[in-house]
């Protein structure tokens, strides 16, 4: 059976966004990159007002559980919320936690449509079977900046 007391684990060990995750022969993990805030750029005469819709994909989530004293089989799931509180759709990763000190590491690349300025905040969540709840462990941000670039005007 699957246990999630907060108090005896599984834990959060780390959430970041970053460019790239290396997963190394020895087992060894590195996050190239971490990444908490984007700037879309546009330039020219023409450059509108307003941020054109883009797509980000070039983001990898890293996210590392340790088991303390949790067994069994949950799930992450990571919910981004645009500005404004819009939820987009979430992603969901089964994962079974073992006995001992180990850990479980997600490499989760991210497609996001990115549509407006402003914090893009990823929620965490550790599920299991009902009637577990789901238990948030932490929330991500990523702050999206629009920056027009316009040459002065002749005089």
């Amino acid at each position: 059976m699957a246990t999630t007391d907060p108090h005896t684990g599984p834990h959060l060990t780390m959430a970041v966004l970053c460019e790239k995750v290396l997963h190394e022969q020895d087992g060894v993990i590195s996050a190239i990159r971490i990444i908490d805030q984007l700037t879309q750029t546009a330039t020219g005469p023409d450059a509108p007002e307003q941020m054109t819709p883009f797509l980000v994909n070039n983001l990898t989530m890293l996210i590392t559980i340790k088991s303390d004293q949790a067994r069994g089989r949950h799930g992450i799931r990571v919910r981004p919320e645009a500005p404004g509180g819009v939820q987009l759709p979430a992603l969901e990763q089964a994962i079974t936690i073992q006995s001992g000190p180990t850990g479980v590491n997600l490499i989760m690349p991210l497609i996001l449509p990115i549509d407006r300025e402003g914090a893009y905040w990823f929620d965490v969540f550790l599920t299991g079977p009902a009637p577990q709840p789901n238990r948030l462990l932490t929330r991500v941000p990523l702050e999206i900046i629009y920056s027009p670039q316009r040459p002065p005007a002749p005089q």
